[in-house]
């Protein structure tokens, strides 16, 4: 068991939270949920050891293994992808290391009574114990089935980690996790970028073979599948549920709604009170009862109540301008770049009104596809837009279009036509702009806050046809579900690549598959594929029994 105690954060003399205390269990498969800045991931890295609590700590077993995989991955470009994993093993190794170098010393030394030579020994005894102990383990082989498990080819094993994308390089890193067979597993984010695929392997790992989880995930189907238990983080303290998310909704709305009572009544209490002290104050007779009635209500703990959720807001594409009935034709593209052949002889025909999604393991083809529709890339064959066809284009780099030197406010101000121009504010607050946010620089965003606003831009501009390409990666929960609730309603062309299949369910009609250097139409939702394929990929979990 692992022990959280009484953990205090302090910044700029503000308190974050206070008082978190829990302990992990051996099975416990945890979602530590809250809004942002709520300090999720600051607990995740105290557990984990990377930070250190104003107060308080973290009590674990001193054989313990806590394997941690931040949400910015930090991973070295100077060694092969073989190499990086391997380094799951860095502590055996060490040890190995240091008990060759102290017997090497012992061989040297002649001083056999002194105080310094016993204790070399003493050492080399206790590392041989525990070296010794340890499986007898081929530890190549547990490295090559570790990345065969997650994907990798036998020819990758050698290839640069700088040459890969940011999903592979997380999979390395879950290589490395995996491998130590640990104790805990700290995941921050872990399905921001990574492919379906590798969610629903990770998924079924997570499951079926990992000890206990704890993880932060805007990805509701993710946590779902795999947690038995939340942890909310709000207003300085947590809450602690034996339910996975959805049950864990449902409750917390009950807990809201007794707040309400509960703090309803105490205003009442206070109000009587107050009435009392104000009109007997000065009188002889009633001096200690109102004397005792202050003190009481100086020491009186005001209740709280949760903060407010604001999802109720509703947010519409404004009515899409007619197109042509084929706005997008692909007619037997292929992209190479050098002798790599990324697909071959690719045909598209996606009609009016359609909502597609494209899926693929990262790397395939789907966000080159995209670049080749709307004229970024060079590519062989042809790409055509249909008649009146008028582009809302979110990319993985939108961030870094929006002009700098206009404000929060301003740059959804320049977008935003009739009515909806007096909810700008609501909407702005709805995707974590309120207060002095609205006022800043765009130049003074942080990477994730430019991504929002962005999405916040492209929902208010007339368009009809939409392509979106991983918009959900800085999104939380309840701005997904006005994303997806807009999408819905949405009464032009949708052409969706995302990896968050609870935001996918319901949007898409039609799918094409990007594999093999191919693009395979599918005829079905992409609730029926994702079934189909969830089904087929389960198997690949037994690679790493």
């Amino acid at each position: 068991m692992i022990q959280v105690d009484n953990l205090e954060v302090e910044f700029s003399g503000k308190t974050l939270f206070s008082g978190v205390s829990f302990a992990i269990n051996p099975t416990d498969k945890i979602a530590l949920m809250g809004k942002n800045g709520a300090g999720k991931s600051t607990i995740m890295k105290i557990v984990a050891g990377v930070s250190k609590a104003t107060k308080g700590g973290v009590r674990a077993p001193k054989d313990a293994v806590i394997a941690y995989l931040p949400q910015h991955l930090l991973t070295e470009d100077d060694c092969t992808v073989f190499e990086e994993a391997a380094k799951a093993f860095h502590q055996v190794f060490a040890m190995r290391q240091e008990m060759e170098r102290l017997n090497k010393e012992l061989e040297t030394r002649t001083d056999y009574e002194s105080d310094e030579y016993m204790a070399i020994i003493e050492k080399v005894s206790d590392l041989g114990e525990k070296y010794y102990q340890l499986e007898d383990v081929n530890y190549d082989a547990e490295v090559e089935k570790a990345l065969k498990g997650l994907g990798f080819k036998q020819s990758d094993f050698t290839r640069q980690t700088k040459e890969f994308s940011g999903g592979w390089r997380m999979r390395i890193e879950l290589a490395k996790i995996l491998l130590q067979k640990p104790d805990l597993i700290l995941l921050d984010e872990p399905t921001n970028h990574i492919d379906i695929e590798s969610v629903i392997w990770l998924e079924d790992f997570l499951v079926n073979k990992a000890n206990a989880v704890m993880v932060i995930s805007h990805d509701r189907a993710f946590i779902d599948n795999i947690t038995n238990r939340t942890i909310e983080v709000t207003m300085g303290r947590i809450y602690d549920y034996k339910a996975n998310y959805t049950h864990y909704l449902q409750l917390r709305e009950e807990r809201r709604v007794h707040q309400i009572k509960a703090y309803q009544e105490q205003q009442k209490m206070i109000a009587d009170n107050v009435a009392f002290i104000e009109r007997f104050k000065g009188t002889y007779s009633k001096t200690n009862q109102v004397s005792s009635r202050e003190r009481m209500l100086e020491k009186l703990e005001i209740i709280e109540i949760d903060e407010i959720d604001t999802s109720a807001l509703k947010l519409r594409f404004p009515p899409s301008p007619r197109s042509g009935d084929y706005p997008i034709t692909v007619k037997d593209v292929s992209k190479l770049y050098g002798d790599q052949v990324v697909f071959k002889n690719a045909n598209l025909s996606i009609s009016r009104g359609e909502k597609v999604s494209l899926v693929g393991r990262n790397g395939e083809g789907k966000s080159t596809m995209i670049k080749a529709i709307m004229g970024e890339i060079e590519v062989e064959g042809t790409c055509q837009l249909g008649h009146n066809v008028k582009i809302g284009y979110f990319a993985q780099n939108q961030a870094s279009l929006l002009d700098p030197e206009l404000t929060v406010f301003q740059t959804v101000d320049e977008v935003a036509e009739g009515d909806i121009r007096s909810q700008i504010k609501n909407i702005l607050g709805r995707f974590m702009f309120s207060g002095d946010d609205i006022d800043k620089k765009v130049a003074f965003l942080s990477g994730g806050e430019k991504t929002r606003l962005a999405m916040v831009k492209l929902l208010l501009e007339p368009v009809n046809l939409l392509i979106l390409d991983e918009p959900t990666n800085h999104l939380d929960l309840k701005s997904k579900d006005v994303l997806k609730e807009a999408l819905l309603s949405f009464d032009g062309t949708l052409v969706l690549v995302s990896h968050d299949r609870d935001f996918l369910q319901g949007l898409s009609q039609k799918v094409f598959e990007f594999k093999d250097q191919r693009v395979i139409e599918h005829f079905e939702t992409i609730d029926a594929f994702l079934e189909r394929n969830r089904i087929k990929n389960i198997a690949e979990i037994n690679l790493m029994k």
